[in-house]
């Protein structure tokens, strides 16, 4: 029994995370028809910054954090402007090859300061053991998962309530409509962008603090497809379904069956849904007729 605690809370923990890190891909797929393949590099980048500020310039993590998350918001204006934004109404091989490229040159620039080597890092979150029933498990995990859960409420009261929130659902449903009622299109793919690179950032904030920081989470970082593939490219309840389905597996069978399968499952995952649902669980179905 205490086996099965640990590895749900380890997969619960890992879902909510990956959840994070999906409901960014997801806004920019809605606003923009955008595929980003750099979001597990948002996520590396992420955790490196808060590494940096917390163990190289030793600035307390409340600050830490806030910086983190000030260059996130930078970062995704910055891509969205630079990046996105002339290649609007390119084919959308282009853009797609243009976010694969992001995404290398994103761990160039990690590996060019931090290096390859893995780092650990203070943990700013408590981690001392807490009973769960029969098992001990670490409170940065319960922790974890409690961030995450509130973080994924905030934003869906934001989507729900806010102007801006309202404005972005509109833009996603349909963008010459929304023009036409006032929207500004291009200030809402930044905004779009900067949402994605601040969830990824603080998903790679709380996978620093559990597992330290090294180029392994950007691989992480790469099961956000399966995320997203099983719960819809353009639902958010799907990013946060799929997350939590994709941790518990892996988890699952990464603690009962091993032999490195945990590594694989998730895409195992994915080419089976595309076989049987190419949609997701609650993608929206687009026919096309020509």
């Amino acid at each position: 029994m205490d086996t099965f605690i640990h590895l749900t809370v380890s997969g619960l923990t890992n879902g909510l995370i990956l959840a994070l890190a999906a409901l960014g891909f997801v806004l920019i797929y809605k606003a923009s028809d955008v595929i980003n393949f750099a979001q597990g590099e948002f996520l590396l980048v992420g955790a490196y910054f808060i590494y940096a500020f917390i163990v190289q310039f030793g600035f307390p993590w409340p600050l830490s954090l806030a910086f983190t998350l000030l260059l996130a918001v930078i970062l995704g204006v910055l891509v969205e402007r630079l990046v996105l934004r002339p290649l609007i109404g390119e084919p959308i091989i282009s853009i797609i090859m243009a976010t694969i490229g992001l995404s290398s040159l994103l761990r160039a620039f990690v590996s060019m300061i931090w290096g390859n080597v893995p780092r650990s890092m203070p943990p700013f979150i408590p981690s001392q053991p807490v009973r769960l029933g029969p098992a001990t498990v670490t409170a940065d995990r319960l922790w974890a998962v409690a961030i995450a859960v509130v973080i994924l409420a905030l934003f869906t009261v934001f989507f729900r309530f806010y102007k801006e929130g309202i404005a972005m659902r509109a833009v996603a449903d349909d963008q010459q409509a929304a023009m036409s009622m006032g929207v500004s299109v291009s200030k809402i793919f930044a905004w779009a962008w900067s949402i994605s690179a601040v969830v990824a950032a603080i998903a790679g904030a709380l996978l620093a603090n559990i597992v330290g920081v090294g180029p392994e989470l950007a691989s992480f970082g790469l099961h956000v497809f399966p995320v997203v593939i099983l719960g819809g490219l353009d639902s958010i309840p799907g990013a946060l379904l799929g997350g939590l389905i994709i941790g518990l597996i892996e988890s699952y069978v990464g603690g009962y069956i091993g032999l490195g399968l945990h590594q694989v499952i998730a895409f195992v995952i994915l080419v089976f849904i595309l076989m049987v649902k190419p949609y997701g669980l609650f993608g929206q179905e687009r026919i096309e007729r020509v």
